[in-house]
């Protein structure tokens, strides 16, 4: 019994040992000691205890864990696809495949093509070259990832490590181009260079290039040198940079602006232009901020910012400001001027809003800012001589006749120093409506016909001066109105050929302010005052009128003139509007006299004038004439339609007779004409005025006819012609068809001279392809050139003095070409009159391919400046420039 007890009891004690056992085992897989295998307490064969083979717990080797972590993880991680032109060789033994001619493999976003690729799984490389043939080392590798593409001579590629190694590296960063000798790829965000060039020139022999010996870049993102030397036309200058930036980003980023110093201005000293710091804000907007200096204490600064949202709205804003210095302190010439200018341009897209607008085209400051400007690409707008701003809201009501309009604008003349602007402008317009239409809106009878419109103007006029601008005084002698008009009309068919249209006007003018007047009896003059208060008048008129069309044809029957049209359109009208003024007539003492009474209404100073003064009961009669020809194709056998020829595009007369005048009843008589010759290249126009009445020896008509019927008292005639040598090209006519349809690209911003921006800094010409070189044809014996005419001439006569031309000039503009890369533009007049030039200007520019040089020059005048600029087109080396500029002189006296 005793004996049966000890081996249960050794049974237990065994099983409870096994159990500590297994669990200990299973701890130690879990936390992965491989040392553990070694232990002999483990792995004793001799001990009994671990001599049963087939215990689960003891034999559990498959532990997920484990087995896992000792697996080797794979290299090449998706399929390498590989295709070649001439063989594929395929070494099991060696693990490796050959490619050559034309190899192409393509692994996860990696696409190489080369002449010769050797994959080699043992060493998990890459390694492609090119191949030689008669025309030299050709099919050089080219390797693509993701975005970033380069081109070399041979390179070897690690799948595991995903490093390279690249002999004769030729990439593209942006606009940059960079050739290296050895380059060592470490990953994807890092690579450096040995015997490195830097260029934007995309030529096999660059223009120009920045050499260095080492250099680091992070593809997409920027390059970093160290001491580094220009080298042009393979010639090393002896210009050195101790190390090197260049921003390689595809988005705008900040940075400093360079300045171009200025030291040909004798009365502000030396000093700099255009430098300062460029903020890439966001993707929506930006924000430029320049500033120039002088030694003599002028400055001036620029703040300009361009923001585009799409689908929404674009625009650009501009804020100068120049404090401007003349002579030395304490001298009786010293003067000290502040001039500033603010631009804004706002554009709403039209998908934002269907039934709303808002745009903005502002351009207002001081009326010397231009002409006293410190910077010299300010001198193109020294003729300016007015300046304009408006800001608008519109919005349409749906489904309403109604639309609405909202409007700030400003006019300025900086000659007269003269300022006008409303603040607001309010108008409400409603679309004429036929109350008495039929269904579906038929109108075929006169009361159907009969339609009725109405608008409302509401403005707050400002009446200023340059010294009161933005002051409080701007604002005391402001008027304020409303005014409101509706009319109607209808047309009868009248006599079969004739059209009677009657209509019938009504206007209601409301002022917030009105003027009263009184006689001071000390001074012995008339005192008026402005006072605020809500006044009111009515006025209202109708007339008919009655018009027709004639036509005549006359028809030739040789020759190629066909026939010549002549279209006449006669209209004579009636009108009626009563005298308004009796009702609202005040009078006030002006002398000493009791008696010397002068008339005046409430409203002559109002923002829409005073009523109407005197009966008008007169007949107006008008004439129109258009001469049009029909001319047959030059080739009689051809296919082609009869060309219609406008001969005279108008010719008009216009007058009226006042019955109710007690004198003076005929009004002068008003011409137009207008033509276009020489295939639309030559425009005439030509206008004035005839006055059937004699004057006396003031200048005052008198009630008596001339004796030769008229007398010309105003005429003006224009002429525009532009010529060019492709005009006498006979063998581009089918070009310009084809451009004319489209198939072109006949860009007129591409003419000399018109694209210049005289705002760029740098000077350059816009250009889309900056960076494309230029291939250029020998012109051998043509040279293009375009002429642009303008001519305009001026005449008045009062009757009393012989007439005199008040204005008569010839203005001309166009470029030159004098080779493929070399262009002249120019623009100048002359005035006959005072036997002048007037302003005049001139640009000479060459595109040196990668390159750009202008030269802007004013010879003459009180303007009389230069600029020179000579740098690299792309945006990435902006700075790699040189530019000098004289400023105009200033006039002390």
């Amino acid at each position: 019994m005793q004996t049966n007890l000890s081996y249960i009891l050794l049974f237990c004690c065994f099983f409870f040992i096994k159990i500590s056992l297994a669990q200990d085992i299973k701890q130690i897989q879990k936390t992965e000691i491989p040392v553990v295998k070694k232990d002999t307490l483990l792995f004793n064969k001799k001990d009994s205890l671990f001599s049963t083979k087939k215990d689960s717990l003891l034999l559990k080797n498959k532990d997920s864990i484990s087995i896992d972590s000792l697996k080797p993880k794979e290299t090449v991680e998706d399929i390498i696809t590989h295709i070649a032109k001439d063989y594929t060789i395929q070494n099991a033994k060696e693990k490796t495949v050959t490619l050559y001619d034309e190899a192409n493999i393509t692994y996860t976003d990696i696409d190489l093509k080369a002449g010769h690729i050797v994959i080699d799984y043992k060493k998990n490389t890459l390694f492609a070259k090119g191949i030689k043939d008669s025309t030299g080392y050709v099919q050089r590798p080219i390797f693509k990832q993701g975005n970033e593409e380069s081109e070399q001579d041979s390179m070897i590629y690690n799948f595991k490590s995903k490093r390279a190694l690249i002999y004769g590296l030729k990439t593209k960063q942006g606009e940059m181009f960079t050739y290296g000798e050895k380059t060592k790829r470490v990953n994807d965000s890092t690579v450096y260079i040995r015997n490195i060039r830097f260029t934007t020139s995309d030529k096999e022999i660059p223009d120009y290039y920045i050499s260095t010996n080492k250099a680091k870049l992070v593809p997409g993102k920027k390059i970093i040198v160290g001491v580094s030397n220009l080298v042009l036309a393979d010639v090393p200058t002896p210009l050195f940079l101790p190390f090197a930036y260049f921003p390689m980003t595809e988005t705008s980023v900040s940075g400093f602006l360079i300045p171009a110093f200025d030291t040909g201005s004798s009365d502000r000293g030396i000093g700099f232009q255009n430098g300062g710091y460029y903020f890439a804000m966001s993707d929506y907007a930006d924000l430029t901020v320049l500033g120039d200096a002088y030694s003599n204490g002028s400055w001036g600064t620029r703040i300009s910012s361009n923001y585009n949202k799409r689908y929404r709205f674009s625009g650009n804003f501009s804020f100068n400001f120049e404090n401007i210095v003349s002579g030395i302190r304490g001298f009786d010439d010293y003067s000290k001027a502040n001039n500033f200018n603010i631009r804004w341009s706002h554009n709403q897209d039209t998908k934002a809003s269907p039934s709303s607008r808002f745009t903005a085209s502002v351009n207002l400051g001081s009326s010397k800012f231009f002409r006293e400007s410190l910077n010299q690409f300010n001198v193109a707008q020294t003729q300016t001589n007015t300046l304009n701003s408006s800001i608008n809201y519109s919005k349409t009501f749906v489904d309403t006749p109604f639309n609405m309009a909202v409007t700030a604008s400003h006019q300025q003349n900086t000659n007269t120093e003269s300022i006008t602007m409303t603040l607001p402008s309010l108008s409400l317009n409603m679309d004429r409506l036929y109350p008495f239409a039929g269904k579906d809106g038929v109108k075929n009878n006169p009361i159907q016909k009969l339609g009725f419109n109405y608008n409302m103007l509401g403005q707050y006029l400002i009446n200023t001066t340059d010294d009161e601008f933005l002051t409080s005084k701007m604002f005391e002698t402001a008027r304020s109105g409303v005014q409101h008009k509706t009319s109607t009309n209808t047309n009868i068919k009248a006599f079969k050929y004739f059209t009677l249209s009657p209509s019938a006007n009504y206007e209601e003018t409301w002022q917030f302010d009105y003027i009263n007047k009184e006689y001071d009896a000390i001074n012995d003059l008339v005192v008026t005052d402005t006072l605020r208060g809500f006044k009111t008048y009515r006025e209202y008129n109708m007339g008919v009128s009655l018009s027709t069309n004639i036509y005549g044809t006359f028809n030739f029957n040789k020759g190629r003139l066909k026939a010549i049209r002549h279209t006449i359109r006669p209209t004579v009208s009636y009108s009626y509007r009563p005298d308004f003024k009796d009702k609202y007539i005040k009078e006030v003492q002006q002398s000493a006299l009791a008696t010397d009474l002068l008339p005046y209404t409430v409203f002559d100073q109002g923002i829409y004038g005073a009523p109407s003064a005197g009966l008008s009961n007169s007949i107006g009669i008008s004439l129109n004439n258009v001469l049009e020809a029909k001319v047959a194709p030059k080739d009689p056998e051809s296919d082609e339609e009869d060309e219609k020829v406008t001969l005279l595009n108008n010719l008009n007369f216009s007058s009226s007779y006042n019955m109710a005048a007690d004198s003076l009843r005929w009004s002068t008589v008003s011409f137009s004409a207008g033509t276009r010759l020489f295939k639309d290249k030559l425009a005439l126009n030509f206008a004035g005025s005839l006055d059937p009445y004699q004057v006396n020896d003031e200048g005052d008509r008198i009630d008596e006819f001339t004796p030769n019927i008229f007398r010309l008292t105003n005429a003006n005639l224009t002429a525009n012609y532009a010529i060019s040598s492709a005009d006498f090209d006979k063998s581009k006519k089918k070009d310009e068809k084809d451009n004319k349809s489209g198939n072109g690209n006949n860009n007129p911003a591409d003419t000399m001279g018109a694209n210049i921006d005289p705002t760029n800094a740098q000077g350059r010409r816009e250009n889309n392809q900056q960076n494309k070189t230029t291939k250029t044809e020998l012109y051998n014996s043509k040279i293009p050139w375009t002429i642009n005419l303008v001519y305009s001439a001026n005449y008045t006569n009062n009757g009393v003095d012989p007439g005199s031309i008040g204005v008569h000039t010839l203005g001309f503009s166009g470029n030159l070409e004098l080779s493929p890369k070399w262009k002249v533009g120019y623009s100048s007049g002359y005035d006959v009159k005072n036997g002048a030039f007037s302003f005049s200007r001139f640009n000479f520019s060459r595109d040196l391919d990668s390159w750009q040089f202008n030269f802007n020059w004013v010879p003459f005048g009180s303007v009389s400046s230069y600029t020179f600029f000579i740098g690299v087109k792309s945006s990435t080396l902006s700075d790699l420039k040189w530019d000098k500029n004289k400023p105009p002189d200033r006039t002390l006296f």
